[in-house]
């Protein structure tokens, strides 16, 4: 990488990084954004693909609506835990989009946007009371991190996640006619989030894996473990899958904080995967956003050094809610008796469904719905 100079440097160019030069640009078109990344695209991501429609109406805001385009929807959710289960029409479809795609096309949007997208590995940071300086090559007035679980960022600024970690083992298989249009999860009787999955991608092959929390201590299980747990779970997958890769997630907790300054974190990076289902991309595009957002509201006070304070108040505006009550349904739901009574509270009534679907995916809450019906359900038996 040649030495660069630029008003915003986003280190990291996943959903997060290129939602977030996006973000920035709309807000202020004339920035000198860089987007850095140490892999070129398109490039795979181990991911569950899952692409909830949420997420496409926070990037249609910033003209990349047509991330999904040419992907067949996704009508139907079926889930198990132990004997209960529940299958459903999803209120609004879904898309399965594997990342080596989804993501590429994102950062297409943010390049015609403006950014300037440079393969690089960011290894050190540097600070000074005007600028950062990353590897003493690339100096930004803000810097904002989208670069994963094991963030460089976050590393220097010392802020670690408040949540526990999870691990997950993905690849791709051949899917049976009889299991297309699902996307399907099978929760394990282990302590949760624990399960299996299989998404139709709607091109012949499903996304397939198995992924759940880790011990706070002790060594992570191995991805042979894992595999072996996925063949019991949902059989057949292990034989004709390929591509298995694992990942941690860093999973969000109760209260969500940041430091201030001139260092943004987003994302993975923020610690922010949904604690009940692992989903991230949500969270990823809609902190990318509001990190973009405040870093350019930030250089057009005048302040660049108030990003973080800025970005900090965003997010708890946005999300705080949801954080608390997502955190509070994994705490709930991390009991089996309570994730079965859960599974047929959504069998008996399409709302609570679609509510527990909210909270899955994106920024929903606990409703009242879900409460009085979780509470039938139990009492049902």
């Amino acid at each position: 990488m040649d030495a660069l100079d630029c008003d915003v440097a986003i280190v990291g160019a996943g959903p997060a990084g290129s939602s977030a030069a996006l973000s920035v640009l709309a807000a202020a078109p004339g920035l000198r954004v860089v987007l850095a990344d140490a892999s070129g695209f398109p490039r795979d991501k181990t991911c569950g693909d899952g692409i909830a429609p949420q997420v496409v109406d926070q990037l249609a805001t910033l003209g990349a609506h047509d991330v999904v385009e040419g992907w067949r929807p996704v009508r139907t959710f079926d889930v198990r835990h132990r004997g209960a289960s529940v299958r459903r029409e999803l209120r609004r479809a879904m898309w399965v989009v594997p990342r080596e795609i989804f993501d590429a096309r994102l950062v297409e949007h943010a390049t015609a946007a403006g950014a300037r997208l440079v393969r690089h590995r960011v290894r050190r940071v540097e600070t000074d009371a005007r600028t950062v300086v990353l590897d003493g090559r690339l100096s930004a007035r803000v810097v904002i991190g989208c670069d994963g679980a094991n963030s460089t960022i976050r590393t220097a600024l010392g802020h670690a996640p408040e949540g526990r970690r999870a691990l997950a083992v993905r690849g791709y298989a051949p899917l049976p006619a009889s299991q297309r249009g699902v996307q399907r999860i099978v929760f394990s009787g282990r302590r949760q989030p624990s399960y299996a999955w299989c998404f139709d991608r709607g091109d012949g092959l499903a996304n397939v894996g198995y992924g759940e929390l880790l011990e706070r201590a002790g060594k992570p299980p191995s991805r042979a473990l894992f595999l072996e747990r996925l063949e019991d779970l949902l059989p057949g997958f292990l034989e004709t899958g390929a591509d298995w890769r694992g990942h941690h997630l860093p999973l969000s907790s109760w209260r969500w904080s940041h430091p201030g300054g001139r260092l943004l974190l987003a994302g993975d990076a923020a610690g922010l995967v949904n604690p009940v289902t692992g989903e991230g991309i949500y969270y990823a595009v809609r902190t990318g956003m509001l990190a973009g957002a405040a870093a350019a509201a930030a250089l057009a006070a005048g302040e660049p050094a108030g990003a973080g304070e800025r970005y900090t108040r965003s997010v708890r505006a946005n999300l705080a809610g949801h954080f608390r009550h997502v955190a509070l349904a994994a705490r709930l739901f991390a009991r089996p008796a309570l994730m079965s009574t859960g599974v047929r509270a959504a069998a008996r009534d399409q709302q609570v469904f679609d509510d527990f679907m909210e909270i899955a995916l994106a920024q929903g809450r606990l409703t009242g719905a879900v409460l009085r019906g979780v509470a039938r359900a139990g009492l049902a038996g």
